[in-house]
């Protein structure tokens, strides 16, 4: 029972709302009123200490706001059972670098202020007006429309626009050719998964993605490194390699290559795809960047065919990652194949982000956007470059657009470890770096690192590198 009286002017300016409050707060604290138990009506306690039942239910749901009562809508109030003591959250550690470290650790820790390895653009970069304007369009859709699953291949306008933007790139296609996935890197499993089998033996690019190796080495497939060219792939080593082992297939990056941000030429385009030809391989189309460069690229799939080529991208680069929005396009066959290890994998993707890439995608804005992209990068590109060379960097290529360059110190990184040591040691210094040793599949170290150029112009930066360098590291 809760004993108070209530007073209409109080000495010290309480309301009775106030009053009521403190005398259930009371009452819970000296174990009158015990955790689960239930509280009078509020009618009852209005009753009880003549109040309005309005100055009751006021005190009552201050006490449900700050988590003392628990309310049953229609049923009762209760006292709130206090939870258990919570431990502590251990202290922050240091991560270890390593692969692990790149493909999972780097996207969950904020701690590190320069995110020179990373893989995406500063957060302020995003076309903020134009996704809040496409997040309110969506908030007007009505829920029983987005209700359900949705369709295995994915969301169809964004299917269909993909095909109408992909037409200008002068790959015909339509909207069932096309397959929405959680990413693009999705997209990539999915191909392994149903195109490849365990033990099967592809080429990749070295160096190449690292989330690809991990991929392959996750369903048993052998990968073989070619080395990556300005041009393209090393397609004397391709061939050597086609010959010696039952080569299924062959992956690449056709525009802004990660980790190098090369991109083919037309040259280095028909090569491959006379080589594939030849020797009967499909051909998986990485192209996440295009949207991302300053002059025209040679696209695989226009130039072959589906037949040929599986084509793979998605909108983490031009939209934003946390969309997790990817596609892949092939022939109607594997289409099918593909749709069904993707229900088997997780069922559909996520409607409600594809319907909001669709909105962003469709807006006015996102021309300009990427335009604007584009010109800050290629300035980052020239402003890093520039920092490169006067920290006696050696730089692979410079392709003036993308976020990526390929470089490493000209005097390499003494001892075992490299530039693996050396990563090791700018994380302590509060700097995130890509070693290359983990963008090959045998993950030999030669010293390179993988920039991200929107991160990579901070002078802190090139101020740790000459002092590891002074220093003999």
């Amino acid at each position: 029972m809760i004993l108070f009286t209530p007073q209409r002017q109080a000495p010290d300016g309480r309301t009775l709302v106030d009053q009521a409050a403190d005398a259930i707060e009371q009452a819970i604290q000296d174990r009158i009123l015990r955790p689960g138990m239930a509280l009078p009506s509020i009618r009852q306690f209005a009753h009880d200490h003549r109040l309005s039942t309005f100055t009751v239910m006021a005190a009552y749901n201050r006490l449900v706001a700050c988590g003392r009562l628990q309310a049953r809508p229609g049923i009762d109030y209760r006292v709130a059972r206090r939870e258990a003591a919570r431990p502590s959250a251990p202290a922050w550690q240091m991560p270890q670098v390593g692969p692990a470290w790149l493909l999972s650790d780097v996207f969950a820790d904020h701690s590190v202020s320069i995110k020179a390895g990373c893989g995406w653009l500063p957060p302020d970069w995003h076309n903020e007006a134009g996704l809040q304007h496409a997040l309110r369009q969506l908030a007007r859709v009505p829920v029983g429309q987005m209700a359900s699953y949705g369709h295995p291949l994915g969301y169809q306008p964004l299917r269909e626009h993909i095909a109408d933007h992909l037409g200008g790139y002068g790959l015909e296609s339509a909207a069932g050719q096309i397959l929405l996935t959680h990413g693009a890197t999705q997209a990539l499993d999915i191909v392994i998964r149903t195109a490849l089998r365990t033990g099967d033996h592809v080429a990749v690019e070295t160096p190449c993605y690292a989330n690809l190796l991990r991929l392959l080495a996750l369903n048993g497939i052998v990968a073989h490194g070619v080395p990556r060219t300005p041009e393209g792939l090393d397609e004397n080593a391709l061939e050597a390699l086609a010959r010696a082992h039952p080569l299924r297939a062959v992956f690449v990056s056709s525009a802004l290559h990660n980790p190098t941000g090369a991109s083919f030429t037309m040259a280095g385009a028909f090569r491959l795809l006379q080589l594939a030809e030849r020797h009967d391989l499909l051909v998986v189309e990485d192209d996440v960047s295009r949207e991302l460069l300053q002059e025209p690229a040679p696209l695989l799939t226009a130039l072959a065919s589906t037949r040929r080529v599986v084509y793979i991208s998605g909108f983490a680069k031009s939209v934003m990652p946390s969309l997790r929005v990817g596609y892949l396009l092939c022939d109607a066959g594997l289409l099918q194949r593909c749709a069904q290890t993707k229900m088997s994998l997780g069922l559909t993707s996520a409607e409600i982000m594809e319907r909001a890439a669709y909105r962003v995608l469709r807006d006015g804005r996102q021309g300009a956007y990427l335009r604007s992209v584009r010109e800050r990068l290629g300035q980052a590109h020239d402003q890093v470059c520039q920092m490169m060379r006067e920290a006696d960097f050696e730089i692979a290529v410079e392709p003036g657009a993308g976020l990526f360059l390929w470089a490493r110190p000209r005097q390499t990184p003494a001892g075992p470890q490299g530039a693996v040591g050396l990563a090791a040691r700018a994380l302590q210094a509060g700097i995130w770096l890509a070693p290359g040793a983990y963008f090959y599949p045998d993950q030999r170290d030669e010293g390179w690192f993988r920039f991200n150029v929107a991160y990579s112009a901070n002078p802190a930066l090139w101020a740790f590198f000459r002092k590891a360098a002074a220093a003999g590291a």
